[in-house]
């Protein structure tokens, strides 16, 4: 879709939160491009553009009129757009205003990626900077990432019943490290329960991106 100067930038704004919606991925690289070539700032075309879609469908997967599916098409189609923008901002000698750092990774012992990786990417879509340490994640990689990063919080996932220990594992890791009272710990993934999270002494749980993202803005404090 060209849009160009006489669709205004309503119009891309607009076409920008529907392509998000739409999980059209390169749609939206395309409208955010075009949204710089109107003159748009990059922070009003992810604020007034990229966001309201992202919430959408947040809104939409909550209320089960989306499913897995739609929601990972968004969260790509979210991450190319931001992309675009985020890489003008730099080059505007600019910094987006993140609300605080999330590391997040899988467990050692479990390779299973796209549950954290939507996760991830919806943080992101709502200001965090996001560390993705990938899948397999030793605890001293975990430790060494929230000490490197200043890490407000560290997001672990595991998609295997006997990958959960290790999640308890690197609790007690950050404890005898002196860095547990620095950062909020979530857990998640397939056979994680509240109970189980409450347990090992999580800071919290999401059983989804969306209520993961929920429970980190509330831990924080800026729910």
């Amino acid at each position: 879709m060209q849009l160009g100067t006489t669709g205004g930038e309503s119009a891309v704004l607009r076409a920008l939160t529907e392509s998000v919606i739409g999980g059209e991925a390169e749609q939206t690289m395309s409208l955010a491009r075009q949204a710089l070539e109107l003159g748009l700032e990059p922070m009003r075309a992810i604020d007034e553009g990229l966001i309201p879609g992202i919430m959408e469908v947040g809104r939409r997967f909550e209320s089960h009129e989306f499913f897995l599916p739609e929601l990972i098409m968004a969260a790509e189609a979210m991450k190319k757009g931001m992309a675009v923008l985020e890489e003008a901002i730099v080059a505007r000698g600019g910094k987006r205003e993140a609300l605080a750092t999330v590391v997040l990774g899988t467990v050692k012992g479990d390779i299973h990626d796209i549950g954290k990786s939507i996760v991830g990417a919806m943080l992101t879509a709502h200001g965090f900077v996001v560390v993705d340490l990938g899948v397999d994640v030793p605890a001293e990689r975990f430790l060494t990432e929230v000490e490197k990063q200043g890490a407000q919080v560290l997001g672990m996932s595991a998609l295997l019943p006997t990958t959960m220990p290790y999640m308890q594992h690197v609790i007690e890791e950050l404890t005898r490290r002196g860095l547990r009272d620095r950062v909020k710990v979530v857990v998640g993934g397939a056979p994680v329960t509240p109970a189980y999270a409450e347990r090992i002494g999580a800071d919290g749980y999401g059983d989804d991106a969306i209520s993961g993202v929920r429970v980190v803005r509330s831990l924080l404090g800026l729910a």
